[in-house]
C-alpha cells in the first residue's frame, strides 16, 4: 500500500554535533531552516555533511552557519565550483531573531548547531542557545557518565 511516504527511525539525521553536548550547558533548542545550493542538498541526502567545527553567527540582523563541512559528490554539476565551507544562511523568523540577538548581546550566550536532519523534505538545523562549560563542569559531566554506565552494568548482572 503505497500512499504518505514514511521515513524510517533514523533516516532523517544527516550530521550530529555531540561534542557541544560535552562543551556546552544547552538552555534552549530551535529548529531552523537553511538556504542550500542543488549541490549542497544531493551531498546531504548523501550523508556528506559536518557541522562539528561549526557555529552560528549573528551579523545584520540575519543568522549564518559558518564552518559547516558539505563535501561535494562526484556526480555533481560540472557548471559550478563548489565550496565546502562557504557560509550559509540559516532561516529564522524576526521574533525568534530578535530574542537569540539579545541573548547573545546581552547575556553572553553562544549559538551551537546541534543536529542537522530533514523534516518534510527540506533540511534544517537544530541550534542551541548555550554557555560554556568550564573543565570542571566537563570532568562532573564525564564522571556522572561513568556512573550511569556502571550503574547499568550492575543492573544486568
Amino acid at each position: 500500500m503505497r500512499g504518505k511516504t514514511e521515513e524510517r527511525p533514523g533516516t532523517a539525521t544527516i550530521a550530529l554535533n555531540k561534542r557541544a553536548r560535552f562543551d556546552y550547558f544547552i538552555e534552549e533548542r530551535l529548529e531552523a531552516g537553511m538556504a542550500l545550493q542543488g549541490w549542497e542538498v544531493k551531498s546531504a541526502r548523501a550523508s556528506k555533511a559536518q557541522i562539528t567545527e561549526s557555529y552560528v553567527v549573528i551579523k545584520n540582523n540575519e543568522a549564518w552557519l559558518l564552518g559547516a563541512h558539505f563535501s561535494p559528490l562526484s556526480s555533481a554539476s560540472s557548471h559550478i565550483q563548489p565550496d565546502p565551507t562557504r557560509t550559509r544562511k540559516l532561516l529564522l523568523n524576526r521574533p525568534e531573531l530578535d530574542r537569540l540577538l539579545g541573548a547573545v548581546e546581552r547575556k553572553g550566550y553562544t549559538l551551537v548547531p546541534l543536529a542537522l536532519y530533514w523534516k518534510k523534505g527540506r533540511a534544517k538545523l537544530e541550534i542551541g542557545l548555550a554557555k560554556g562549560k568550564q573543565a570542571h563542569d566537563k570532568r562532573a559531566t564525564e564522571k556522572q557518565r561513568d556512573w550511569q554506565r556502571q550503574k547499568e552494568r550492575l543492573l544486568r548482572h
